[in-house]
């Protein structure tokens, strides 16, 4: 390959490949580049990171451990024209290429999280790798070991940074669900407050749904009070009840959902967005067509009861429920994935949290356990032995519970090693199962919470599924959405804005 490369024409391409090889000297090239897409929040702010972090890991991985292993020295600068040689050439071992592994690991990344932002970036990639054997300073075998080893550092971050392969968690089909045509028959309160502070979603809720009943959020005052107010108001019967919101606001419908046996319709404007995420749920459009068609699945919801000196008291929840630590990892958690992203911001945390944390003492199956955190989500989470990541079902009528044992020796060490290894699942000290419902005891009051809200201490909690209702979601096989383009599931808010009002 060197020797074909060696025997192309003197050209204007070569001084503009000299400039682009050197411009990726060190990654600065990937590096501006990530900089770039990490301006704008969502996919392709987690495909920066990734990449960058992939990069990191491949020019590790080369020239730290590959280039010591293998000495190889680099082609004669002679067989090449003058005008086309590097004035400064590299002095370390040619095997691998240190510039092909980078192009290809962060490339790969970008592909991980922004298919569309990596193939505008492939050619880019691909010439930087080719311009290092047209410049002379690589053979074509450094090439492509090189940018196999960093494409396989790009995938093996999939081990420690899950990605969500499907837009939507399964669900059954709901085969009979009214049809709210223009939102008739929808009572829907709507939280001015949550997500973005310069964004009321109010009107554009009204617009869409001029046929629903829209209430606003009180302060001080609880939202399912408002709801339930409202359908005790009705003249007419109601048809489904609502909430626009983030997950606290959609935790407060899906109450008066169960209790009235309603379908709810969820309206994402928050800040995370788990719920509506999971259920498939990304902008106004789709919840226009949804309810306007009459397309719902089945969601479970679930409920801890908290027994209190006060007595007892059931909260439901959407998403998660959590004891001991975990709360505080959440808030690191938040207060870090803006810059960071969600897993690494969570693994960070969670490292954090080991270190500050004190075990609490519980009691579950008749047995007494220390733990650093009990984690209970509503559905099968994924993936498996990991990190809880995203849900893969709706409605498996199953909790899922993971904990951190504290009763080992050196328990947080080895957390947060098999953390660092990506094998947490396969430690000891990290435990998981799936039930209809868990009872927990403990030695003294603790702080419970639920949908990333503290809802006091209790001595005793019991989680069970209370029950199921239907949920309106587009369903994507009906040929009547053929035509719409559905955005991609980690958008952020400014297009259901733009969507929003577009309608």
């Amino acid at each position: 390959m060197s020797g074909a490369v060696a025997r192309i024409p003197v050209s204007a391409v070569d001084r503009e490949l000299q400039r682009l090889t050197r411009s990726a000297d060190r990654g600065v090239l990937w590096s501006a580049i990530a900089l770039l897409l990490a301006s704008k929040k969502g996919a392709t702010r987690r495909a920066a990171l990734r990449g960058t972090v992939s990069v990191a890991g491949a020019s590790l991985a080369v020239n730290v451990v590959l280039k010591s292993l293998f000495a190889r020295r680099r082609p004669a600068a002679e067989l090449l024209p003058p005008a086309r040689r590097l004035v400064k050439v590299p002095t370390s071992s040619s095997f691998p290429s240190g510039h092909s592994a980078a192009a290809a690991a962060f490339v790969t990344a970008v592909a991980m999280e922004s298919p569309r932002t990596a193939v505008v970036l492939a050619p880019l990639a691909a010439t930087v790798a080719y311009s290092r054997v047209h410049t002379g300073v690589h053979w074509g075998s450094d090439v492509i070991v090189g940018a196999t080893v960093g494409a396989g550092v790009a995938l093996a971050t999939q081990r420690w940074w899950p990605i969500r392969e499907s837009d939507e968690a399964a669900a059954h089909l709901v085969r009979e669900v009214p049809a709210l045509v223009e939102g008739k028959g929808l009572v829907i309160v709507v939280n001015p407050v949550s997500g973005d502070n310069d964004y009321d979603p109010t009107d554009d809720v009204t617009r869409a749904l001029p046929a629903a009943t829209v209430l606003r959020t009180e302060p001080g005052r609880d939202a399912v009070e408002q709801l339930e107010e409202a359908l005790a108001a009705r003249t007419e019967e109601a048809l489904a009840v609502g909430a626009a919101g983030g997950d606290g606001t959609i935790a407060a419908a899906a109450t008066v959902a169960l209790r009235h046996r309603l379908p709810l319709v969820v309206v994402p404007t928050g800040t995370l967005n788990h719920f509506a995420r999971d259920l498939g749920v990304y902008d106004l459009t789709e919840v226009v067509d949804a309810t306007g068609a009459g397309e719902a699945v089945v969601v479970d919801i679930a409920s801890v009861e908290l027994e209190t000196g006060a007595g007892t008291r059931t909260h439901h929840l959407i998403n998660t429920s959590s004891l001991g630590a975990y709360p505080d990892l959440v808030r690191l958690r938040e207060k870090w994935q803006g810059r960071w992203g969600k897993w690494p911001a969570f693994a960070a945390a969670l490292v954090v949290m080991l270190r500050r944390a004190e075990p609490i003492r519980i009691r579950m199956d008749a047995d007494w356990h220390d733990v650093w955190f009990i984690f209970v989500g509503n559905g099968w989470y994924r993936p498996h032995g990991a990190v809880p990541a995203f849900r893969s079902r709706l409605d498996s009528r199953l909790l899922d519970i993971r904990w951190v044992r504290a009763d080992l020796r050196f328990s947080r060490t080895r957390a947060a090693l098999a953390l660092a290894l990506g094998a947490i699942g396969s430690s000891k000290v990290y435990q998981e199962r799936q039930v209809p419902e868990l009872i927990v005891e403990l030695d003294a009051p603790e702080a419970v919470a639920a949908d990333g809200e503290v809802l006091g201490e209790a001595r005793r909690l019991r989680f069970f599924v209370a029950g199921q209702i239907a949920a309106y979601r587009r369903d994507e096989d009906n040929p009547r959405w053929a035509a719409r383009e559905r955005p991609h599931h980690r958008r952020p808010l400014a297009i259901f804005r733009a969507v929003a009002r577009r309608d």
